[in-house]
């Protein structure tokens, strides 16, 4: 985070990041955002205010899934992605909440209220 927000800053830009809970940060592995979302949050109830967003693979059902061409829809999982493996809906809550949290911290330090 930090060398990307030097490179922000050297180019003469605000150093504000959203981050991709997904992809490297999680290994490709979808059950690591949640542990991801948590450092995250741990960064914005610390004060941190260069992050100003997370980009979360969530979807209904955990995992992803297969869509062979021919194939009926009706065989896929309703609510599983068929692009990305995501947390499902029962995670999805909780990171947010987890990181809702982590931003009243940060607004109550800084002294900006709800």
């Amino acid at each position: 985070m930090q060398e990307a927000c030097d490179a922000i800053a050297k180019s003469g830009l605000a150093a504000r990041l959203m981050i991709d809970a997904s992809h490297a940060n999680s290994s490709k592995k979808h059950e690591n955002q949640i542990p991801v979302c948590e450092d995250i949050g741990r960064q914005l109830a610390a004060g941190d205010d260069r992050i100003v967003g997370v980009m979360v693979e969530s979807h209904l059902v955990a995992g992803r899934q297969d869509h062979a061409q021919g194939t009926p829809v009706e065989s896929l999982t309703y609510g599983q992605s068929v692009t990305d493996a995501c947390i499902g809906w029962d995670d999805s809550v909780k990171v947010l909440e987890t990181l809702a949290e982590a931003v009243k911290a940060r607004r109550l330090a800084s002294g900006s209220g709800n």
